[in-house]
Formats: C-alpha cells, structure tokens, sequence
C-alpha cells in the first residue's frame, strides 16, 4: 500500500497515517478505542494484504471487498426495533373484539337453548290482598291491601275463606295462585267465599302488579295522613264470638287519653265492625284504622260480654 505509514499506539501494528482507526484493533487516533458499527470496506485490497483478519482470502471478483471485523468478535449487531404504544393498543383492540365475538359466538347458543327450557314467566293478575294461606275450606287472607284494590271493591275483608275462583274450586294457596297466574290482568271473574259461616258471591276485576303499587304508594303519601285510634296493635287477638260462628278483634290494651280511650273504648271489647266494615283479623282493623280520615268521627261496634255496643269515635292522626 502506497504513501506514509504510522504505527498504532495501541497495538503497535503498521497503518497508513491517513487513517483516522486501527484496522487492526479498532483504535482511534487520539480518542482511544473507537466504537463503530458501520461496514468499513477496502475496495481493490489483494488478498493477505489486511492485517489482523488478512488471512480471510475472498474470492477474485468479490466487488465489495473485505469486510473489516474487530478482534474479540463480530460486528455488534443494530439494536431491535421495538413496538410503539400506539402498535401495542392497536393489537389490543385487536385480540379484543376478535375474543369478543369468540365468546358471543359461544354463548348465543347457551343462551338461546336456556331460554327456550326456562321461558320467561308471564305478568300474573293480582286481587289485592297482603297473601295467601291454606285454611279448612279453601284460602283465606289477613287483609286487603290498600283502599280500590280488587278486593276492596269487591267487598272482601281479612278473613274470609275463599272457596271458588272463576267457576275453580280453590283449596290450597297454590291453586288459587295458579289461577291467577292464568288470569287475564282486567278479567272480571266471580268469587265465592264464606264469612261467619254463610256462603257469599262478588265479582272482582284483576289488575297487574304496576296498578296496585301505584294505589299502595296513593294511599301511603296521601296528603291528608292516616288515622289513629290508640290500642297496642301488639296487644290484640282474633277471638270468636260466644254462640255465634262470627269472629273478632280483642283489645287487650287501650292508650290513655287517646281516642279510642277518649271515646269510652275499653279494655277486653271485641271489635266486629270498623266505619261500616266487618273486621275479622287484627290485621284488618289495622289496616282501617290507617285509612280513617284524621279527626273524622266513624262508629266502632264492640261485643262488651254479651252487649253488642256502638261507640262512635273521633280519630286522631298518625304522627
């Protein structure tokens, strides 16, 4: 190789002075051990002239001549490229509907299958009543539910026993259960039942369960409140009649100075009717208590021993 010559100062190995790196060992003039990674070619080197890897021999028409490797190794390999963030979520929302729809796939015929072996359950017509229980002769009931309920047009009251629903005889809770469940919401239908022991027939009109919690919610916030008596609800017990198949309500305590003590109420009466209505359960009286208009006055029947009484009172109002 023409022109002058200079000597490595790491190696000590010859190298023309125009260069600015070993070729043998990589050194840089001046700047110690280069780090490199570009392909530094000699073009037109005869084979063994390089020195450190000379000894490679390329075959003669080789047009971009030896390639200069490092002692101790290969050339340092680029770095990996790596994905974006963008790229990463791209390819989640990839693998995401492509799971999506996987699963649905799936699903869809589970879900169609459980529909088809549990249909969904019809709306059922309801009579307005708290519920019903099994009793000798066919179902009887606590209480009817809130003021314009079926039963409550119809004329029911706690108590009574249900006997035969639309032409059905009734004798379990779970018949006439049933035949509610069958019954258009809006059908009229005939009701036999008993009361006191005598055989009664009314016609009732169903209605869906969104029309009476709308009537239960008119009468819970009514403006003008709801009534008060003043007996323990706690203390009173349904009790038949001395001689009669009639049962009523026994109040065992009565609230001083309050209206029903107010009114000449005692301790021990046996309530049979409530403003006109025969009251059978405690939970009936209850229930017409509460819808007695505040400080109207309504008639109170009692059965004080064998003296049937009527005590009118004026009521007070629930707090």
């Amino acid at each position: 190789m023409d022109g002058a010559t200079t000597t490595c100062g790491n190696c000590r190995s010859p190298m023309p002075s125009e260069l600015r790196f070993c070729r043998n060992c990589g050194f840089r003039l001046g700047e110690g051990p280069a780090e490199y990674t570009e392909t530094v070619r000699f073009q037109n080197a005869p084979p063994g002239t390089l020195p450190g890897n000379s000894a490679a021999n390329f075959p003669p028409g080789f047009s971009g001549g030896p390639m200069y490797v490092p002692p101790g190794g290969a050339l340092r390999k680029g770095r990996r490229r790596r994905l974006s963030g963008m790229s990463w979520i791209f390819i989640c929302l990839i693998v995401f509907f492509v799971a999506g729809g996987a699963f649905t796939a799936i699903i869809k015929p589970i879900r169609d299958n459980i529909h088809v072996q549990f249909p969904q359950m019809a709306a059922r017509s309801y009579a307005g009543v708290n519920d019903f229980s099994t009793t000798e002769g066919g179902v009887t009931f606590d209480t009817v539910e809130a003021p314009g309920s079926p039963a409550d047009k119809a004329g029911l009251v706690g108590g009574d026993v249900i006997t035969t629903v639309d032409g059905q005889p009734v004798h379990s809770d779970d018949e006439i259960m049933e035949i509610l469940r069958r019954t258009p919401i809006g059908k009229t239908v005939d009701v036999v039942y008993l009361r006191d022991g005598e055989t009664k027939i009314t016609k009732l009109t169903t209605i869906s369960k969104a029309e009476l919690d709308h009537l239960n919610r008119e009468f819970r916030d009514r403006p003008e409140g709801w009534g008060r008596f003043g007996y323990d609800n706690d203390q009173s017990e349904r009790v038949e009649i001395p001689g009669t198949k009639m049962y009523g309500v026994r109040l065992d305590e009565i609230s001083a100075s309050l209206p029903a003590d107010m009114a000449g109420i005692k301790q021990g009466d046996i309530v049979i009717e409530f403003d006109g209505i025969p009251i059978r359960t405690p939970e009936e009286l209850t229930s017409r208590v509460h819808r007695a208009k505040p400080y109207g006055t309504i008639d109170v029947v009692v059965m004080r021993g064998a003296e049937k009484l009527t005590i009118p009172v004026k009521m007070g109002k629930q707090n």
